[in-house]
């Protein structure tokens, strides 16, 4: 099995002060890469996708920046601390705060766009209104490498300890908090939190889903998409990857050395799950479900029954991002910087466009005619296929 040092950390006593710390460098576990990227074939013709806007933010170091849409606006972040609010349309600074330390994770913001919640290393919870200003900083129990959940009154974090915690928007006050437990491997990317029909879904370690009432925390379910296998603990990890996608009533995951599926929204009882792998999410459209795997390979099954309708190995070891359902596309970024346009039909590949050069590890997000991808050195790209 492959494993690098982007897929997993060690948790075991360097977790006992901070509740899961990383090892990088010093993890015994990783390895040289053995496999090397996939050559991109040349397209001809290609369809013709051009950059509509293009902005420079920061850089992300080791962290991922997920930008956020909300109110025709595009939020997106920094490790060293700005956060900016852009028009969605023409990618103009609209406003740049700075939150006076490094960040750690991507832009929460409420649907109204009144609220953006940013989260820190040092496990620190900042909140600004609709036009930049400071509001509220509070201390969360541990490091924060997913973007806050941000409802209409509350905002919703998950820690590297795993405790889910739901905050006041007016004030930051504690409203409830739930913890579960951590097997001692796990994913260093940390899954997101998604609000939907007055719960809050939490990705959790080994293949679990969790499900709580927005309101007060209190569990509606707690159910496995996969389970751990295999004899050893590396083998074993099979945590939820990346944020649940919600489409209809479904909730839709796939997890890392495990499945892929869907579930009932309101129950969790699964309406099916195949094999799969992936460290970076999956994306869902009325039809299909797309995952990209830990091999480069993206895929599609049909969102009813689950059944396998196509896949393309041509992108092998090019370190996917999440994929998104573009039109009649299905767009994804990779190590070097390229979104690559497949077919959402048959998964041929149509055509790419290159942003800067460095990697993509963020979830595309779609805003309008638009695709919008954020790199690694900060370049938030609006890109549009004709």
């Amino acid at each position: 099995m492959r494993t690098t040092t982007r897929t997993v950390i060690a948790l075991g006593v360097l977790a006992l002060a901070s509740g899961c710390s990383t090892m990088s460098k010093l993890n015994p576990f990783a390895k040289e890469e053995k496999f090397a990227p996939a050559k991109l074939e040349e397209l001809k013709p290609g369809v013709p996708a051009r950059i509509v806007w293009k902005h420079s933010t920061g850089k992300a170091g080791a962290n991922v920046f997920t930008p956020a849409l909300a109110d025709n606006s595009v939020f997106v972040a920094d490790t060293d601390g700005n956060i900016e609010r852009l028009d969605a349309a023409s990618g103009k600074v609209q406003w740049r705060s700075k939150a006076g330390t490094d960040l750690s994770a991507g832009v929460g913001v409420s649907p109204d766009a009144k609220l953006v919640a940013v989260g820190t290393a040092k496990g620190e919870l900042l909140a600004f209104d609709g036009s930049g200003k400071a509001l509220w900083k509070i201390q969360a129990s541990s490091e924060i490498l997913s973007a806050p959940a941000v409802g209409p009154d509350v905002v919703i974090v998950r820690t590297v300890d795993n405790k889910v915690t739901a905050y006041d928007a007016a004030d930051g006050k504690k409203r409830w908090f739930i913890q579960r437990g951590v097997p001692p491997l796990t994913l260093r990317n940390m899954p997101g939190l998604v609000i939907a029909n007055s719960n809050v879904y939490a990705a959790q370690p080994a293949g679990r889903i969790l499900a709580m009432a927005l309101s007060n925390g209190v569990p509606r379910f707690e159910v496995p998409l996969s389970e751990p296998r295999g004899a050893t603990e590396l083998e074993r990890v099979s945590d939820i990857s990346g944020t649940p996608s919600v489409f209809d009533q479904d909730l839709c995951a796939v997890s890392y050395q495990g499945k892929v599926g869907c579930l009932d929204l309101n129950t969790g009882v699964a309406r099916w799950t195949k094999p799969a792998s992936s460290d970076v999410g999956l994306g869902v459209d009325q039809r299909f479900v797309f995952v990209s795997d830990e091999k480069g390979a993206v895929q599609a099954f049909n969102r009813e029954n689950g059944a396998s309708v196509w896949k393309n190995e041509k992108l092998a070891y090019r370190r996917l991002s999440a994929p998104v359902s573009y039109g009649r596309f299905v767009a994804v970024g990779d190590l070097e910087g390229y979104v690559h346009f497949l077919s959402r039909e048959d998964g041929t590949m149509l055509g790419r466009i290159a942003t800067d050069g460095s990697a993509i590890k963020s979830a595309p997000l779609l805003s309008g005619p638009n695709v919008i991808f954020q790199t690694q050195n900060g370049t938030v790209a609006a890109i549009a296929v004709e």
